[in-house]
């Protein structure tokens, strides 16, 4: 079966290095696997006289452009689609991760001393979305290497798991466990310290946490080195501190009800805002 990989591309120029990381991407599985979609949506409408002509001229001028970057897909032969719409592009793209494997979004986060990566709208996609989706920065990401992921023993962390192994395995990179333990925070004296034991049963029970959650890797990636972090701190922190030299970086985000479905976790959220690197947030 042929998975597809669905690139959201917009006018930004960020949205290049997005179809070139899913090419990559698809290169590295095994041929004839992997297709890719491009899709573009054109939001706004108002129903205002007039609009139908500017959304026809904006349509065609659109699939220019997705065929202009679906053309060094083509020619490096994998299959790939193109696809124009109209209306909410939250919406939008939410619907098309339905048929989806990995939704690709291009962020304009350009790295450190840039702010955090802004727009409500990819937050929202992320949050929404029915597969895994992957952000990527506006930012050359070269010389890096290893997959970093986080884990804190919950369903949706054995998830993030799997996919990160999966990721690793199939670029042969190394994968890089990343358990963090934080304190209990309550308003304290100053000059008060936690008990030694406290903090040794936290880094204790961390630890065996990770491991129950890596035992099965060996099995089904026997090839796939693995190292193991286990430390006390924050894990967001934690997380985009290694990120920062790593090709990719995988987080979980547990799932919600319909009512709170275009939330995330703080900690999914505090990663995307900072791109380390490509960050894949799977629920």
């Amino acid at each position: 079966m042929v998975e597809k990989i669905v690139v959201a591309v917009t006018g930004a120029p960020v949205s290049e290095r997005a179809v070139r990381w899913a090419l990559q991407r698809a290169q590295a599985a095994p041929p004839g696997t992997q297709g890719i979609e491009l899709v573009s949506v054109i939001g706004g409408a108002l129903g205002a006289v007039g609009e139908a002509e500017l959304i026809a001229q904006a349509v065609a001028d659109t699939e220019t452009v997705l065929e202009r970057l679906a053309a060094p897909v083509r020619d490096a032969g994998i299959t790939v689609m193109t696809r124009v719409e109209t209306g909410n592009p939250v919406a939008r793209l939410i619907d098309a991760s339905v048929n989806a494997s990995l939704l690709v979004l291009g962020s304009d986060y350009r790295g450190p001393g840039d702010g955090p990566a802004r727009g409500a709208h990819g937050i929202r996609i992320v949050a929404g979305a029915a597969c895994p989706v992957a952000v990527v920065p506006d930012t050359a990401l070269v010389g890096r290497r290893g997959v970093v992921v986080g884990i804190d023993g919950s369903p949706v962390s054995e998830h993030a798991l799997r996919f990160a192994a999966r990721e690793a395995d199939r670029l042969g990179e190394p994968l890089t466990a990343v358990s963090v333990w934080t304190p209990i925070e309550a308003p304290r004296n100053g000059l008060a310290v936690y008990p030694e034991m406290y903090l040794s049963n936290m880094q204790a029970a961390t630890e065996e946490m990770q491991a129950v959650a890596l035992a099965g890797l060996a099995v089904d990636f026997p090839d796939l080195v693995v190292e193991r972090v286990v430390e006390r701190g924050y894990p967001s922190r934690a997380i985009a501190s290694r990120g920062l030299t790593a090709r990719l970086v995988v987080v979980g985000t547990h799932g919600r009800g319909a009512l709170a479905r275009f939330l995330l976790g703080s900690i999914s959220q505090e990663v995307l805002s900072h791109l380390p690197a490509v960050t894949a947030v799977v629920r």
